[in-house]
C-alpha cells in the first residue's frame, strides 16, 4: 500500500482537537507514530482489500476514487449526516457559503431521518421567491431521484452558475401531492445582519435580523447594535428565524456582548462526557429587555444564541420550536485540499440541556398565518369549478390571506371559491371569469409575497415587539 495513503488514513484516525476560547485547534501525533499503523490487523485487511481490487478487478481502477470511497465508508458507519468527506471542489463551495457571496439558490439543506430537507431558504433569495419552505423534503433534482446521493452531492447538484435553472421535486408536510419548483440560480450575497426600528406604545424597539453566522457577522452585529443604542432604544428583538447556523466563534462573539459573566452562555461536552462552560466578560445585562425570534428553520448556532438568551439572559423566545441541531463540527484539512467535516462535540445550553433532535421551545408560542407556509401557485392548467387538488387548496388559503374568504380550504373548488376568485379579479383589473389562469396566479403570488414581507403581517415579530413595549 502506498506510504502516503497509510499516513493519510492514520491522520483520520488519530487527529485530535482542542477547544480553546471558542477556537478549535487541530493537532496530529507526529508522523513517526503513524509508521506502526500498517502493522494493525484491521489496516492490514484494508491494505489487502486495496491490493486485491487494484490488481485483480476486471477493469482499471482509480486509486483516488478507491481512497475516497474508503473514507466515505468509514464516515457512513457513524450514521451522522453532519460528518462528511468533502473533496477539493466541495471544500471551496462550502467555504464560499460563508464568504461574502456564492452562486446558487440560497437555501440551507440538511438531513432529517435520512431525508434531505430544506432547513431554511435565505431571506430574499431565489429559493424564497420560488416558494421553498423549511422542512420541504427534496425528492428529485432535475428529475433525478436523490435517494442514492449523500448530503454534499445534493448540495453540489443544487448549486450552479448564475442564470441557470434547477428544478426541485419536493414533498411538503401536509400536502399529498409532490410539488415541482423551478428556481433560477443567482449570486447570493452574504449580508447577514439587517437593522430596523419599530415604534410601539411610545417605545423604540430595535430589530436585528441575523440570517447566518459568517466570518464578519459578529462585527456587523456589534456595529448595528451600537447604532441602534445611539437612538436610545427601549428594547431589542434579535431575529434568527430561518437562520441555519454558521461559525461557532461568531455566535460566541455576539453573546459576549449580551450575556453577563456570572452564567455560561454555552457548554461543550466531549466524547467522554466532560463539560466545559464558556463565559463572557460582560459585567451586567443590557439596560433594556431583549426577545429572540425562532422558528423551525433556526438551527445550530442560531439555537446556541436563542438558548443563551432564554436560559442565561432570562429573555423571551418567541415563535416556534427550533430545528434541533446540538452538535459541533469542524473541518479537518487533508493533504490534497480535501477535508473531513467531523462532529467533535455536543453543545449544551447554559442549564446543561442537549436540544439535539428536540429543538428549543419558545416561551411565547406564535404561529404565522397559514398563507406564510403555502408556496406560490403553479398553474399547469386553469383552476376552475369542481376541481379538487392541492393547487386549489393553496389558492383558497392564499385568497383568504388576502382578505377574499373562500369559506373552505380543503381543495374543492366550489361556488364560494369561485365568488372569491371573481372578487379578486374585479378588484385587480383582471378578466372576471372565476377561473384562475397563469395571469391571475401571478398576481396572487405577487400580492402574497408583498404581504409576507410586510412587518405588519408578521405575527411573530409583532408579538415580540409588543412584549418589549409594555
Amino acid at each position: 500500500m502506498k506510504r502516503w495513503m497509510i499516513r493519510l488514513m492514520a491522520a483520520l484516525i488519530i487527529g485530535i482537537w482542542v477547544f480553546m476560547n471558542g477556537d478549535y485547534r487541530f493537532a496530529l501525533i507526529s508522523a513517526s507514530a503513524t509508521e506502526s499503523i500498517d502493522t494493525v490487523p484491521d489496516f492490514k485487511k484494508l491494505k489487502q482489500a486495496y491490493e486485491i481490487i487494484t490488481e485483480k478487478y476486471v477493469d482499471s481502477v482509480d486509486d483516488k476514487r478507491l481512497l475516497e470511497g474508503a473514507i466515505q465508508g468509514m464516515l457512513s458507519t457513524l450514521e451522522d449526516p453532519y460528518s462528511v468527506y468533502m473533496d477539493k471542489e466541495t471544500v471551496q463551495q462550502f467555504t464560499q457559503s460563508l464568504d461574502s457571496s456564492f452562486e446558487g439558490i440560497g437555501a440551507e439543506v440538511g438531513m432529517q431521518n435520512e431525508k434531505f430537507v430544506i432547513i431554511s431558504p435565505f431571506k430574499h433569495s431565489p429559493a424564497e421567491r420560488a416558494g421553498i419552505k423549511p422542512n420541504d423534503e427534496i425528492i428529485k433534482i432535475d428529475g433525478r431521484p436523490v435517494s442514492n446521493l449523500d448530503l454534499q452531492e445534493v448540495v453540489l447538484k443544487i448549486r450552479g452558475k448564475k442564470g441557470t435553472f434547477v428544478r426541485l421535486t419536493i414533498k411538503r408536510p401536509g400536502h399529498d401531492e409532490l410539488l415541482s419548483v423551478k428556481v433560477k440560480r443567482d449570486t447570493i450575497p452574504i449580508e447577514t445582519v439587517f437593522s430596523s426600528l419599530a415604534n410601539k406604545n411610545g417605545k423604540r424597539i430595535g430589530v436585528l435580523n441575523i440570517t447566518s453566522f459568517s466570518e464578519k457577522t459578529g462585527d456587523h452585529f456589534k456595529e448595528k447594535l451600537e447604532n441602534l443604542e445611539k437612538t436610545q432604544i427601549d428594547g431589542l428583538v434579535i431575529d434568527v428565524r430561518g437562520n441555519p447556523g454558521g461559525y461557532l466563534q461568531t455566535v460566541e462573539q455576539i453573546l459576549q456582548n449580551l450575556i453577563p459573566q456570572n452564567v455560561p452562555y454555552v457548554q461543550i461536552e466531549d466524547r467522554n462526557g466532560k463539560r466545559q462552560p464558556f463565559y463572557s466578560k460582560l459585567k451586567e445585562k443590557k439596560p433594556y429587555p431583549i426577545a429572540v425570534l425562532i422558528d423551525k428553520g433556526s438551527a445550530s448556532a442560531s439555537e446556541i444564541l436563542a438558548a443563551a438568551l432564554k436560559e442565561a439572559g432570562g429573555y423571551a423566545a418567541v415563535g416556534e420550536t427550533s430545528f434541533g441541531k446540538g452538535t459541533v463540527q469542524q473541518t479537518i484539512p487533508l493533504d490534497d485540499g480535501s477535508n473531513i467535516k467531523l462532529t467533535l462535540y455536543k453543545w449544551l445550553t447554559p442549564n446543561g440541556n442537549w436540544i439535539h433532535g428536540k429543538g428549543i421551545e419558545p416561551t411565547v408560542e406564535v404561529s404565522q398565518p397559514k398563507y406564510f407556509h403555502v408556496g406560490p401557485l403553479f398553474v399547469d392548467q386553469p383552476l376552475k369549478r369542481d376541481m379538487n387538488n392541492e393547487q386549489v387548496k393553496s389558492l383558497q388559503i392564499l385568497l383568504s390571506g388576502l382578505g377574499f374568504e373562500t369559506g373552505r380550504t380543503d381543495g374543492y373548488f366550489d361556488k364560494g371559491t369561485e365568488i372569491a376568485v371573481k372578487a379578486f379579479q374585479q378588484i385587480n383589473g383582471l378578466p372576471v371569469t372565476g377561473i384562475i389562469n397563469k395571469q391571475a396566479a401571478l398576481k396572487i403570488n405577487e400580492q402574497i409575497q408583498k404581504q409576507v414581507r410586510s412587518p405588519e403581517s408578521d405575527l411573530q415579530l409583532q408579538t415580540a415587539i409588543s412584549l418589549l413595549a409594555i
